[in-house]
């Protein structure tokens, strides 16, 4: 069957499928796992928030090597200061978790987080990256008059129909809209007044970002296969966006362990959380996140919580320890596959869908 599914969003992208693959940045997003959903006729995204320049430059140099077709960086577009007002109190609670690892503990002097967004940004034009999206915010309009000056298009992931406004008035050349049920950290700009971050769901929150802009919508959140393909074209989408699924694939960098959580994990595992990074994210609920809720104790702001407590999650993943890493996870993990490539699960996720598609224009 030959049911196509160039939409405006496969032109102005220049890919072959309406299928982004989620910039999950800390490990799971790979060079490798980039590289081929990109060769896989979907657009790859690198997960960069947390690289160090130079790292990000080589991984950069590593996609194009293995691929001639576009890709993207995603960064935090955040200026968060680190907030150590309470790190002695912090820090008190998660050496108790440091002693179960055999970890030295740590007193309460003020962390210190190192920001290398300017200098990310620096090596996506020099480098010629074709994508940039981001999260937490729009990009700097300074930094969005160099992007277009370049020739980059730019991607914003928004939480509600606000934010993906302020998104298209900046000048963004699509809008990831994501639902709650979307795994790791979400895009919402401003969580002064919502510490759990906006939480609409993905079959409310497409339709209505769709009503009210004019640039195309990729729907994020849940979102596994070509059935959630099909869903986000029906409401108005061009497009999805698909991270978790991506989670257990042979690409994947996620930890072997962190792996066999998620395959052995269903719709109920997943907790929204802002124990690990002071940013409300979802994944699945373990020993760490069960501790600190009992301990009553907020977390830190983003990012000086990520930084206290990444010393424990490292060492949880030497150690093979799942209870203390950050398990980021949407809620469709009944529907993962061992194994799987990603070029697999691109093509799988297009001829289900086209096999839908072409059902119900024959029926």
């Amino acid at each position: 069957m030959n049911i196509k599914l160039d939409t405006e969003l496969c032109h102005i992208f220049n890919i072959r499928y309406p299928i982004f693959l989620a910039g999950m940045a800390g490990g799971p997003g790979t060079v490798s796992l980039t590289a081929a959903v990109s060769n896989a006729g979907g657009l790859g995204t690198l997960g960069a928030a947390y690289m160090e320049p130079e790292v990000l430059r080589n991984a950069i140099r590593d996609i194009l090597k293995l691929t001639n077709a576009p890709f993207g960086v995603n960064l935090f577009s955040i200026r968060a200061t680190d907030d150590n007002t309470r790190t002695g109190e912090v820090q008190r609670e998660l050496n108790d978790m440091r002693k179960k690892l055999g970890l030295t503990e740590v007193s309460g002097e003020a962390v210190r987080t190192l920001d290398h967004f300017e200098e990310q940004f620096a090596i996506i034009l020099e480098e010629k990256v074709p994508v940039i999206s981001t999260a937490f915010g729009v990009l700097p309009a300074h930094m969005i008059k160099q992007a277009k000056a370049a020739g980059i298009r730019i991607v914003t992931m928004v939480t509600t129909v606000n934010e993906a406004l302020l998104a298209e008035q900046a000048g963004c050349d699509a809008i990831v809209a994501q639902g709650s049920e979307a795994g790791g950290h979400r895009g919402t700009f401003d969580i002064s007044n919502r510490p759990m971050g906006a939480n609409i769901g993905t079959m409310a929150l497409v339709p209505q970002i769709v009503d009210r802009v004019h640039v195309p919508v990729i729907a994020a959140g849940g979102i596994m296969d070509g059935r959630g393909l099909v869903a986000a074209l029906a409401l108005g989408a061009q497009g999805v966006q698909m991270g978790t699924r991506f989670l257990t694939s042979i690409e994947s960098g996620a930890h072997i362990s962190y792996q066999q959580i998620l395959l052995a994990s269903t719709e109920e595992s997943t907790v929204i959380t802002n124990v690990f990074s002071g940013r409300p994210a979802r994944g699945v609920a373990n020993e760490f996140i069960e501790v600190w809720d009992k301990s009553e104790i907020d977390p830190l702001p983003f990012p000086t919580q990520n930084t206290a407590t990444r010393d424990i999650r490292n060492a949880a993943a030497k150690q093979n320890n799942p209870d203390y890493m950050s398990l980021w996870a949407g809620q469709g993990l009944r529907m993962l596959t061992s194994g799987q490539s990603a070029e697999s699960i691109v093509q799988e996720t297009i001829n289900q869908t086209q096999t839908i598609l072409y059902n119900i224009k024959n029926e």
